[in-house]
Parts: C-alpha cells; sequence; structure tokens
C-alpha cells in the first residue's frame, strides 16, 4: 500500500527525472570505474549496484522494479551468468523466510501474541517504569524468536491502548520499545533477514548465534534500555502519575480476554527447539552444514498447513510477503556479482591496505561503515555487499568476529534514523495513524545515535575481548550451502 501511494504523488514527469538523474549517476560511476582501470564488467556490476542503494534511497516504492531491470543489464552485459545468479541469489534464505512467515502467521491466528500482551498486563505491583522496561525487553526477546517487525506490531498495539487509557502521547514509549526490538533483532538468526544471511555466507550455527551473538545482545540492550529511559525520564514519571491514578481506582489498563495460548506456544517451542538442534541433527546424519537449520521453517510450515489446511492457501499468499522476498533475492544475486566479477576482491586488497589485518582496527571499520549506511539504506543491501569482503578476509585471518562486526553494525545502526530499520517506518506508521502524532527526524536522531554509539561501543569492546577465543576457521566455505540445496 506504501508503494503505490508513493507511485500516485509522483507525476509522469517528476518520474521521469528521476529515473533520467539515476541513470546518469549510475552511467556516469560506470565511466568512472572504467576510468580507474576496471574491466566492462566490473564497471558495470558496480554501476548497477549503486543504483540499486540509489534506487532504495530515492524510488522506495520501484525498488523491485530498479533491481529486475539492474538484472537485465548484467546478463546483456554477461556481467552474470544465469548459473551465477542461482547461486548468489541464497534461495535457502528465501525459503528460511517464506517458512518462519507462514509461522509466524499461525502463531498470530493462534492467539500467541495475544497471549504475551496479557502476560504484560497483569505484571504484579505494576508501575511505570516497570511496565515499559518489561515492554521493552520483551519486544527485544520476541524479535529474537520471531521477528523485529511481527514483535513491534503487537507490542505497539499494547502501548497504544495503554496510552489512550492513560491519556497520554505514546511516541517516547514507542521509541523505546522500537529502539531496544532492532538491538534485540541481532540476538539470533530469526530476529532480522541479514542474521539467517550472514549465518549461511559464513557457515554459523543456531549455537553460534546463541554463544556469541547473543549475550553480546543482551549487555547492549541493557544499555538501550538504561539509556532511553534515562532519556524520557520526565514522560516516565509522568506514566508512572498516570498509571498510579488508574490503578487506585482499581480500573483496568486494556480488556482482559481469555485467550487459549497453549498450542501456539507449543507451535514455537517446537519450531525453535528443531532450529536450535539443527547442528547435533546434521552431525548425527552426516548432512551438509545448516542443512537443516534451512529446511526446518519449511517442515514447520508444512506440518501447520497440514494441520490449519483451511487456512493454509491464506498464509502462503498473504501472510508470506513475496514483495520483499523477491527484492532480497535479486539484491543477493546483483551483490553476488561484484564477488563474480572481482570488485570484492579489489575492494578487499584496499580495505586491508587501508586498515591492515588487526582485528582491532577492522572490527569498529566494518560495524561503523555498515551501521552509518544501514541508517539511510535497508541494512540487507550493505550485508549483501560486504559478505564477500568478509569471505575474502577470511582466508588470510580469523573472520568471526568479522562476520559479527557486520550483524551488530547492521542490526544496531537501524537505530540511527527514522528510516533505519523496517520496524521503525512500521512503528511510525502506527503511530501516525492511531495518534496522530509525527517524530521528527531531529528528534528521533538524538537518542537514536546515541542509543546506536552505545550499544556499538559494547560490541566492539566485547568482540575485540572475545575474538581470541573463537574459532580461526569457518566450518564451511560460504556457497556450500546455497549449492547443498
Amino acid at each position: 500500500m506504501h508503494g503505490n501511494e508513493s507511485s500516485e504523488v509522483l507525476t509522469g514527469r517528476q518520474l521521469t527525472i528521476r529515473l533520467a538523474v539515476l541513470l546518469s549517476i549510475s552511467f556516469a560511476l560506470g565511466a568512472g570505474g572504467r576510468m580507474v582501470g576496471l574491466t566492462l564488467q566490473q564497471a558495470t556490476a558496480t554501476s548497477v549496484f549503486i543504483a540499486i542503494i540509489m534506487g532504495t534511497l530515492f524510488f522506495w516504492s520501484f525498488r523491485l522494479s530498479i533491481a529486475f531491470l539492474g538484472l537485465g543489464v548484467l546478463v546483456f552485459t554477461k556481467s552474470l551468468n544465469i548459473p551465477h545468479f542461482v547461486e548468489a541469489a541464497a534461495l535457502p534464505v528465501i525459503l528460511f523466510l517464506v517458512g518462519m512467515m507462514i509461522v509466524v502467521g499461525a502463531l498470530r491466528d493462534l492467539g500467541f501474541f495475544t497471549w504475551v500482551v496479557q502476560a504484560l498486563i497483569s505484571i504484579p505491583n505494576m508501575t511505570g517504569r516497570k511496565f515499559i522496561a518489561a515492554t521493552a525487553v520483551s519486544s527485544a526477546l520476541l524479535a529474537c524468536a520471531v521477528d523485529e517487525v511481527t514483535s513491534i506490531i503487537f507490542i505497539a498495539t499494547l502501548i497504544f491502548q495503554v496510552c489512550d487509557r492513560l491519556k497520554l502521547n505514546p511516541a517516547p514509549y514507542i521509541i523505546i520499545c522500537v529502539l531496544c526490538t532492532n538491538i534485540g533483532s541481532a540476538g539470533t538468526m530469526m530476529g532480522n533477514p541479514v542474521g539467517i544471511f550472514i549465518g549461511t555466507q559464513a557457515g554459523l550455527t543456531f549455537g553460534d548465534f546463541a554463544k556469541w551473538a547473543f549475550p553480546i545482545m543482551l549487555v547492549a540492550l541493557a544499555s538501550c534500555v538504561a539509556v532511553t529511559m534515562f532519556w524520557y525520564r520526565r514522560e516516565l514519571t509522568l506514566f508512572d502519575e498516570c498509571l498510579r491514578e488508574r490503578m487506585e481506582r482499581q480500573l483496568s489498563l486494556v480488556p482482559t480476554v481469555v485467550v487459549p495460548y497453549k498450542r501456539g506456544l507449543a507451535v514455537l517451542i517446537f519450531t525453535l527447539l528443531f532450529i536450535a538442534s539443527h547442528h547435533a541433527l546434521e552431525e548425527s546424519f552426516n548432512l551438509d552444514t545448516n542443512s537443516i537449520l534451512l529446511v526446518a521453517p519449511l517442515a514447520c510450515a508444512g506440518l501447520i498447513m497440514i494441520f490449519k489446511r483451511n487456512r493454509a492457501r491464506y498464509y502462503v499468499e498473504h501472510e508470506v510477503d513475496w514483495w520483499t522476498l523477491l527484492f532480497f533475492m535479486l539484491l543477493f544475486a546483483i551483490a553476488g556479482t561484484l564477488e563474480y566479477t572481482g570488485v570484492t576482491e579489489i575492494i578487499a586488497d584496499n580495505f586491508i591496505r587501508v586498515c591492515g589485518r588487526n582485528p582491532a582496527v577492522l572490527i569498529p571499520s566494518i560495524m561503523a561503515t555498515t551501521a552509518i549506511g544501514s541508517a539511510f539504506v535497508d541494512n540487507v543491501i550493505f550485508v549483501a555487499a560486504f559478505s564477500p569482503v568478509i569471505t575474502a578476509l577470511s582466508k588470510t585471518m580469523s573472520a568471526m568476529p568479522l562476520w559479527w562486526a557486520l550483524l551488530f553494525g547492521a542490526c544496531f545502526g537501524g537505530n540511527i534514523t527514522l528510516i533505519g530499520s523496517t520496524a521503525n517506518i512500521v512503528a511510525l506508521g502506527m503511530l501516525e495513524k492511531q495518534s496522530h502524532v509525527h517524530i521528527r527526524f531531529v528528534d528521533w536522531l538524538k537518542i537514536g545515535a546515541i542509543s546506536a554509539l552505545i550499544a556499538c561501543l559494547i560490541a566492539w569492546l566485547m568482540l575485540w575481548a572475545l575474538s581470541p577465543f573463537m574459532p580461526d576457521q569457518m566450518k564451511m566455505q560460504p556457497a556450500a550451502v546455497a549449492v547443498s540445496l
């Protein structure tokens, strides 16, 4: 719907002018690449990828169209062939996301998220600060289990209901929860699409995320809760007063309903256990690394569609975001062209020339670059571009800390601006629709940049301290999963 609205705002003349500017810049970059010594294929791959970034930033509703056209240019110029397209498109990642979207749709049907909301409302001896802290942490942990967008939709709905009862502006509390949700999305593979993409590219298992990423995320989350609650301390004091007054009158915050949550909880637990045990199952049955991980959501989705056969077609047609998944698939393929044509090796060599091979320098460099880029453009784009660079670096050094730096930079950087993550955009859309409240770019930037900076500093220091204990070699080559499936 957002895309249709955006396309209606632009007149045909305005759209033509903007597309002409985009094409002109892309051609100029391609010509510049040729002048600095790039081959025709390398210059084409670079200009098409830059066009995708610019198209996402300035033509959000046309990003899929630009990706389709870019793919055509790559094929016609022999910068990409069909076998390499299939290999680079990360189809296992796409199928993983399809399965998880169907599982999330079933959880919504089964009342699981409503049960989470009811549990938050019934916190004993509730105060305003306790309620917001519990809500923010729950939103982050829920993002770990499902995804950041689903988490913020249900948590934001709860905040709107509570603030409506207390006659409060919900904006500060929405911001707190969104910032914490973005932090939480780095804790597991399921929290953000970049998590599963990095996992498959680096050969990381669910257990690796639980061992290395999740503890760092928890410390960063604690800092985000502390910083945001201090920043909005006046608003939280007002929340406390209004809540205390309402509770003294023995009035409920929101109407409670009986929710048959047990089936939904069982589905989630079964899915998480299946995913968590993938490494042991793969070793037991002598299967390729991450093969069980990638098909586990599909297997769970298949069982759900059998038991909920009347809703099966609905889940596939409406719960799966095919528009976004198609864009991801083409984006991965176009980013893979940078590796196929040798551009990423040039970038990696220059990266080493500037930063050296010292993880103490490489880790913050990768994290800062990805965080700043993710603040303005979809974080998947920067992860897709950087992953081949880290793969090239992994041939001569331990790459695991670099993969984690990429993950945390992409997820934490989403806090910096209003458009830094999908969760931000969804929450702000709900805020404008429900409460007619508009948050200024600068107001978000102040607290968003502070929370992101502190979270990134924590991740940097912890990665630097833990890097000597991380494995020296990756468990598999990046392309192995894509080939095996």
